[in-house]
């Protein structure tokens, strides 16, 4: 019970960095595991629920705040809406030990982009020919769609990085993230509930907390210089990836 009460704040500051640079979400799946004590798959599971209901309120407040290009995150929701269902019976097929080298392979790679602050492309790729652009974002989408099913880690985790890369503006990645979380989210629980696991009652105070920590994390990202926080992400998601991977190889 001591160890679960230490849960709640952890998903707090998880929604806090969903809304604040997008990838925050890959932290919660070691927390859900370490302080809740779910195995890997139903950890996994139970974290992609949990981001429908931050996906939906990040979005609201972010078109809100007029942060969402629809044009672009249309195309990128397209791509993630079938890749995700395919990534969790994926899943359903793995091992704990492998999926837990791919997370922990993903948490580094969202650190190490966080920390470099690549900037990509000085422009869009495709830009002038939209149809072109159209395809490109719906790989993303493809590719983020089914990292999230496979791994339970939500689309933003690979999205965000791979549109900075390709030229897109950070800001209107993070926006477009909203939208694909609930997009690869909810195509990824449907895929779950069919050949894995969903704890709802541990999901149930995650979710209240982790949307509490979206508010807040909107607020920061359209309020402040992230550049501090940004570091802090980067150093913690490369730390919990390399112990993940000291955990991992005896139990491949």
């Amino acid at each position: 019970m001591i160890e679960f009460a230490w849960l709640l704040p952890v998903a707090f500051g998880v929604g806090v960095l969903i809304g604040a640079v997008g990838i925050g979400g890959v932290l919660l799946i070691p927390a859900l595991a370490a302080f809740a004590g779910l195995g890997i798959h139903e950890a996994m599971a139970t974290a992609l629920f949990t981001f429908i209901f931050t996906g939906v309120i990040g979005t609201l407040t972010f078109q809100r705040l007029g942060s969402i290009d629809w044009r672009i995150t249309i195309p990128v929701c397209l791509g993630a809406v079938f890749l995700a269902f395919i990534g969790a019976w994926i899943n359903s097929l793995s091992k704990p030990g492998a999926l837990a080298v791919i997370l922990a392979g993903i948490i580094i790679f969202a650190g190490v982009y966080t920390l470099a602050s690549w900037r990509g492309l000085r422009q869009p790729a495709f830009g002038e020919n939209r149809q072109a652009q159209r395809a490109l974002l719906a790989l993303i989408g493809s590719v983020s769609g089914f990292g999230s099913g496979l791994t339970g880690v939500g689309g933003p985790a690979l999205s965000v990085p791979l549109m900075v890369l390709f030229g897109f503006p950070a800001l209107t990645s993070i926006g477009a993230s909203q939208v694909i979380q609930i997009i690869a989210a909810v195509s990824g629980t449907l895929g779950n509930l069919q050949f894995g696991t969903v704890n709802f009652a541990i999901a149930a105070p995650v979710t209240l907390f982790e949307v509490a920590g979206v508010f807040l994390g909107v607020r920061i990202v359209h309020a402040i210089n992230a550049t501090a926080l940004r570091t802090f992400v980067a150093v913690l998601c490369i730390g919990v990836g390399l112990f993940l991977i000291g955990r991992a190889p005896g139990h491949i």
